[in-house]
């Protein structure tokens, strides 16, 4: 699954939105784009797990269409 976070502009905001994604699933594999500011997500557990999580952390994700 992708996410598009708007607000993901440095490195320190890449770490802490794979930090979380990792919150929610250890196992998940998680590549960051920093340039489109999408964040692809490889993981059994379902999209709007990541979106709340990240929400609380701070970035509004928005899942992209497949």
């Amino acid at each position: 699954m992708e996410f598009h976070i708007e607000s993901m502009t440095c490195g320190g905001c890449a770490r802490s939105v794979t930090a979380t994604v990792k919150q929610v699933d250890a196992a998940a594999t998680v590549q960051i784009d920093l340039p489109t500011r999408t964040v692809t997500v490889n993981s059994a557990q379902p999209a709007p797990a990541f979106t709340s999580a990240l929400a609380e952390a701070g970035f509004a994700a928005v899942l992209q269409a497949a």
